[in-house]
């Protein structure tokens, strides 16, 4: 056994098949290294057809992503987005970027994600004031879907599912992703499949995913000069990053299934433990187990659980800091109660890199455990 290999939280995962390269020559091979071509073409259609989605635009990042499927909903300035505030920042910056007004969401304790009570309030709150709402399927487990397109349709406000993390994972059998308006995948470097960076936008509507596409090549008029009716944007993914994308989907599904035996694997050996617990598993929620995350209640507290490993050279991390917490969104209001911000303070995400092995994870387990034994 290495003791000192470093096992590292999510990293990228190429196919033992080479998949990813054989895309990438072509593009090579036929000159296509520009930014489009027949790898992005054909990259959106297989997006789309596996997240049960019919259209797709591939951008440069998630946040990207984000951003112009709130454009295509139509915020601007003035307008209320409702943001579910345990997440990345990336969430919520592009409703900045739109010179819109973030109003953030608690989570409840039965999905991590918003919580539909919460959302009710604060559509009891805000009214008509709001355009569009932005739930996230935080580390690849679903929101209740069902709840929250419920109350969204009643008032008529667009749902942007951001399913960065969750590629791969279902709700009642059906994609997240696939139930809003839009729908936002990631492909960073961390992300259970990846392009090294990029993202997807998946969509029905046709035509807003060509409006997309077209916004994000600068938005340039079919003219034979260079010209421009619209603010456009430099987002569009490139053919050879594309081509990685491609070869990576092949393995999603084995990636998913190493995911949940990382996942099953903590859950069996540290869940008996008094004050540990590990994120909801519902009957309705297939999630990606994208990471594996447990709280803490107790004198062992996230931060000994972190340094414990990181003097191993293994890699974890906090649960993200509420959006409502961070100083860059202070400004702004909050529905909910404490449900994210508790998980904040007693959650701690464990390595979950797919290339992890047997005698890694029972090293980790060990090292975890030893705390309680001090």
């Amino acid at each position: 056994m290495d003791e000192n290999k470093k096992i590292w939280l999510s990293s990228p995962h190429m196919s033992d098949e080479g998949y990813e390269m054989q895309y990438v020559q072509e593009a090579f091979d036929t000159n296509w290294v520009a930014p489009l071509g027949p790898n992005v073409n054909e990259f959106e259609k297989e997006v789309a057809a596996k997240v049960g989605s019919k259209h797709g635009a591939a951008l440069l990042s998630g946040t990207a992503a984000i951003h112009l499927a709130l454009k295509a909903v139509g915020v601007g300035e003035g307008d209320i987005v409702l943001c579910q505030s345990l997440t990345f920042s990336a969430s919520a910056n592009p409703i900045i970027y739109q010179n819109a007004t973030p109003v953030f969401i608690d989570s409840d304790y039965e999905t991590w994600n918003m919580c539909p009570k919460a959302l009710e309030a604060a559509f009891d709150k805000y009214g008509d004031k709001i355009k569009a709402v932005l739930v996230v399927h935080l580390y690849g487990f679903s929101a209740d879907m069902d709840k929250i397109m419920e109350i969204c349709n009643k008032y008529n406000v667009p749902v942007i599912e951001d399913a960065a993390e969750s590629l791969g994972a279902y709700y009642k059998g059906k994609h997240t992703g696939s139930f809003g308006e839009f729908g936002v995948i990631s492909f960073n470097g961390n992300k259970i499949i990846t392009t090294s960076g990029g993202g997807m936008l998946v969509s029905n509507d046709e035509e807003k995913i060509k409006k997309v596409r077209f916004w994000s090549t600068q938005s340039r008029d079919a003219a034979r000069h260079y010209q421009h009716s619209e603010l456009g944007f430099n987002y569009r993914m490139s053919n050879v990053v594309a081509g990685i994308g491609r070869g990576q989907l092949k393995v999603l599904d084995q990636r998913v299934a190493k995911k949940k035996y990382i996942f099953e694997f903590y859950k069996r050996e540290l869940g008996s433990i008094e004050g540990v617990e590990f994120m909801p598993i519902n009957d309705w929620n297939e999630p990606n187990y994208w990471l594996s995350v447990m709280t803490l209640k107790g004198d062992v507290r996230p931060i000994d659980v972190m340094e414990a490993l990181e003097k191993e050279n293994i890699e974890s991390r906090p649960v993200w800091k509420p959006m409502h917490m961070q100083p860059v969104f202070a400004e702004y209001d909050y529905v909910g109660g404490d449900v994210s911000e508790k998980l904040f303070e007693n959650g701690v995400c464990l390595p979950s890199d797919t290339k992890i092995t047997d005698e890694d994870l029972g090293r980790i387990c060990s090292i975890i455990k030893g705390l309680w034994s001090e």
